[in-house]
């Protein structure tokens, strides 16, 4: 993929989540380039926290799982109709009340029928690492058109 490929890809993913959970979490890219890096952020709201006063878990995920779920559909091979997360795993190593998170999405693997992908989540205000996050795509191939009844 070329830089302008990437700027296309990219405004596409600008509206994407709409009317989803991306759109309901707050979710929004902020780049992404042709090696398939996409950067995404997400303001803390109070809903956003869980009972104990802290950044839900739930919400960090959901940022890291739609930032490496846009840039799998930016990879999706030509024979790839779809994506569908397999496996995730998060270590989580601080947390927040306020502010705006970031995540950094990268690509590990992109596969023909699997692509992996990691994501480093940060508080925005001060760098400081929260969740390391790492999640395993399968791609999902054309759906066989239905016989007719």
């Amino acid at each position: 993929m070329d830089a302008k490929e990437a700027a296309v890809r990219f405004e596409a993913m600008l509206t994407r989540g709409a009317g989803r959970l991306p759109a309901l979490v707050g979710f929004r890219p902020v780049a992404f380039d042709a090696s398939g890096t996409l950067a995404a952020e997400l303001d803390i709201r109070p809903e956003l926290l869980a009972p104990n006063g802290f950044l839900h878990a739930a919400t960090v995920i959901a940022l890291a799982d739609t930032a490496c779920g846009y840039g799998c559909i930016a990879f999706l091979p030509l024979d790839g109709s779809n994506f569908t997360t397999v496996e995730l795993k998060c270590n989580f190593v601080s947390t927040a009340r306020e502010g705006t998170i970031t995540c950094v999405a990268t690509p590990v693997h992109l596969g023909r029928t699997t692509q992996i992908w990691d994501a480093r989540v940060t508080r925005k205000a001060d760098g400081v690492l929260m969740a390391l996050f790492r999640c395993t795509q399968m791609v999902l191939p054309p759906r066989a058109p239905k016989a007719p009844a």
